[in-house]
């Protein structure tokens, strides 16, 4: 990591600047896939298979007698810890739900709002080399108890044509059988514009790399919801001298083992505390199987070294990191003080480890800079809020004058006459 001295936020701003992409070559990859899809449909899911996971498939569905064999190739132990995590975010998630609203705004003028499911909803899942079935249980479940009548879950294959048995077991659990061995944009394109196979949704959920990013983007671009914008994994942390470098140095590695392009920052007021996470990491590097990958990410992560908390706290909210860990003394009053994160993680015992699989929050965040203006998937995500208003006799001639008014000062008169030819019937 690079150690930076704090001088100020302008200062910083080249240093903090997240990875540019080849957007050019990136948007006419993803342009040509798109194109395929919409104009040939499974046979052209079928050809992007073959060419991108390097597998040859008989049909895109996964069949009942594939989601069963999956749930016997996984661990009773895997399966207690994924049903408990099950529990915990059906739990938040359901306590998410609004009751209908009804405010009568004048005598006769009665305005409601409802929350309606999205019909149709679309799932994609990232596979790879780290198949997220985790993912599986932050979209399925709230999808669920939203009401969304169809949900269609899209996840690239291996090599064998399988789908991962624990994403497999988990879609299961929470009541998804329409799953596809589709990924990458061309899961995103068939969502988006619907196959001979796979059905066309209102929304698309879920992550994926850059392509899927970029997919998301220029369907959403056409018409087709997405959950929000979204790029690599990030983490910062805000540590003082009281914390353990060690808990440091775990949460910054369990960012960086996502991707080399997964974002890593650590803010601190105490030197001491980053020379000793640095000496940390390089042991804890020595135990994991994607050193590799966490290596090449550190490579291009900051350790920033501020005068203050508070000036950790500024970085930090300029900054709108996915996943902001707060060790410090005092965590939970840093925590007020933050106004831009996806999601926050307080005091030395909250891993976001913890937020990613099972405490209970959804781990489908805003990264790049978006969580300035976007939130984290939650119950919210798959529903809509349909207005209502009904207006009485009594009503319309309370509000008809106001419309009346401001309707012919905006040179509308038909929307005058509107509630003109009712309030002249009423005098009748």
């Amino acid at each position: 990591m690079e150690v930076i001295k704090y001088t100020s936020i302008e200062d910083l701003e080249s240093a903090l600047k997240r990875p540019e992409l080849n957007t050019e070559y990136l948007t006419g990859t993803v342009k040509n896939i798109l194109q395929r899809v919409k104009t040939s449909g499974d046979a052209a899911l079928f050809e992007l298979t073959e060419q991108f996971d390097k597998t040859k498939l008989d049909q895109l569905q996964v069949d009942a007698k594939e989601i069963e064999v999956a749930a016997n190739e996984v661990s009773q132990e895997l399966k207690s810890a994924i049903l408990q995590a099950k529990l915990n975010i059906e739990k938040f998630h359901a306590a998410q739900k609004r009751e209908p609203l009804t405010v009568e705004t004048m005598p006769g003028v009665k305005c409601m709002r409802k929350s309606v499911p999205i019909e149709k909803v679309g799932l994609y899942i990232p596979g790879g080399t780290a198949p997220l079935f985790s993912t599986v249980l932050m979209l399925g479940i709230p999808a669920q108890l939203a009401g969304c009548k169809k949900v269609v879950l899209c996840t690239p294959p291996d090599k064998n044509g399988k789908i991962n048995p624990a994403i497999l077991y988990s879609a299961s659990i929470v009541g998804i059988s329409q799953i596809y061995k589709v990924g990458g944009s061309q899961a995103i394109a068939a969502l988006a514009y619907g196959t001979e196979s796979i059905l066309k949704v209102n929304k698309i959920f879920g992550p994926g790399n850059q392509y899927v990013t970029k997919a998301k983007q220029l369907v959403n671009m056409e018409g087709t919801s997405i959950d929000m914008p979204a790029g690599p994994s990030e983490v910062a942390v805000i540590a003082d001298k009281n914390a353990d470098p060690a808990f440091v140095a775990a949460d910054l590695l369990s960012q960086a083992e996502h991707g080399e392009d997964s974002q890593v920052l650590l803010l601190s007021d105490s030197d001491q505390l980053i020379d000793s996470v640095l000496k940390e990491i390089e042991e804890q590097l020595k135990e994991l199987p994607r050193v590799e990958v966490a290596k090449r990410c550190l490579s291009l992560s900051k350790a920033i070294c501020t005068k203050s908390l508070d000036k950790c706290i500024e970085i930090s909210n300029n900054y709108a990191p996915e996943h902001l860990i707060i060790n410090c003394e005092d965590a939970e009053k840093i925590a007020e003080k933050i106004t831009q994160a996806g999601s926050v993680f307080i005091g030395a015992y909250t891993p976001e480890s913890a937020g990613d699989y099972a405490s209970g929050t959804n781990h489908t965040l805003p990264t790049n800079g978006a969580a300035e203006a976007y939130s984290g998937v939650s119950l919210d995500s798959f529903m809509k809020e349909i207005t209502f208003q009904q207006i009485t006799k009594e009503g319309i001639k309370n509000l008809g004058p106001v419309v009346e008014t401001m309707a012919e000062a905006e040179g509308l008169m038909a929307h005058k006459n509107a509630v003109s030819i009712r309030l002249n019937e009423l005098k009748r």
